[in-house]
C-alpha cells in the first residue's frame, strides 16, 4: 500500500505550523519552498489536505511528460521533468496538487537598470490574490508540486511539527493498528449492549436474558 498523512480535524487548531515546517524543510533541500500541504477552513473547523497517493494516481494518468511515477509507497513528481502543464492539479480529486513557481538559480533580485515590476505594463506578474491555476509570474518556471513525504527525513516535517498531533503517517503498521483498535471497540460495545439489554419476560412469567 501506498503510504499518506492523516489529519485529524478534531486535533487540529489550524496554526499553519505544519505549513511553515513543510515550506523550510524542501527550501533546505534546495527544492520549491512552496508547502506541500493547505490548512483548509470550513465552518469552525480546519483540517490540513496533502496528497493522499491514491494507487491509481489518476494525476500520473494525465501527465503527457510521466513526471509523476509512484516511487516506494509514494507517488513523486519529478519538478525537473515537469514542464507545468496543470493538468495533474485538474486530475487530481482532493485538489492536493497546486502549481508553483520560483527564480531560476543564479537569477538576480534586482538588475543594474532595476525597473519597477508596476511600470512593465507590457509584462505584469499576476496580484497574490489570483487562483494559482491562473497566476503567472514573468521570468520564472512554474511546476506542479505536491507532497512527497519528505522522502530526504525519516519522518514528514508536518508531523514531527504538529502542536497537538493531528497529523499522522498511515503505513501497513498504522494502519493494523488502526483496524485493531476498531476490532476492539466494536467488541466492547457489543458485550455493552448485550449486558444492558433487557430480560425478556415470557407468557409463563419466566425471565429469559
Amino acid at each position: 500500500m501506498n503510504h499518506f498523512i492523516f489529519a485529524d480535524p478534531v486535533k487540529c487548531i489550524g496554526c499553519n505550523t505544519c505549513m511553515a515546517a513543510c515550506s523550510l524543510a524542501h527550501e533546505q533541500q534546495g527544492l520549491l519552498s512552496r508547502p506541500r500541504l493547505e490548512v483548509m477552513r470550513y465552518g469552525n473547523g480546519t483540517a490540513p489536505v496533502s496528497c493522499r497517493h491514491c494507487e491509481d494516481m489518476p494525476c500520473a494518468k494525465v501527465c503527457p511528460v510521466n513526471a509523476i511515477t509512484a516511487t516506494g509507497h509514494s507517488v513523486h513528481i519529478n519538478e525537473s521533468n515537469c514542464i507545468g502543464c496543470k493538468l495533474c492539479g485538474l486530475a487530481c480529486p482532493f485538489g492536493a496538487i497546486a502549481p508553483a513557481a520560483d527564480r531560476p538559480a543564479g537569477h538576480p533580485e534586482v538588475y543594474e537598470h532595476y525597473v519597477p515590476e508596476e511600470e512593465l505594463a507590457d509584462a505584469p506578474g499576476s496580484n497574490y490574490s489570483m487562483p494559482p491555476f491562473l497566476a503567472w509570474n514573468v521570468g520564472r518556471r512554474t511546476v506542479a508540486v505536491k507532497c512527497d513525504l519528505c522522502y530526504f527525513c525519516s519522518r514528514p516535517a508536518c508531523v514531527e511539527a504538529c502542536p497537538t498531533m493531528a497529523l499522522q503517517l498511515v503505513d501497513e503498521k498504522t494502519l493494523a493498528e488502526l483496524q485493531n483498535s476498531k476490532r476492539v471497540a466494536a467488541l466492547e460495545q457489543e458485550k455493552h449492549d448485550d449486558d444492558a439489554a433487557p430480560a425478556a419476560i415470557t407468557m409463563s412469567g419466566v425471565q429469559h436474558a
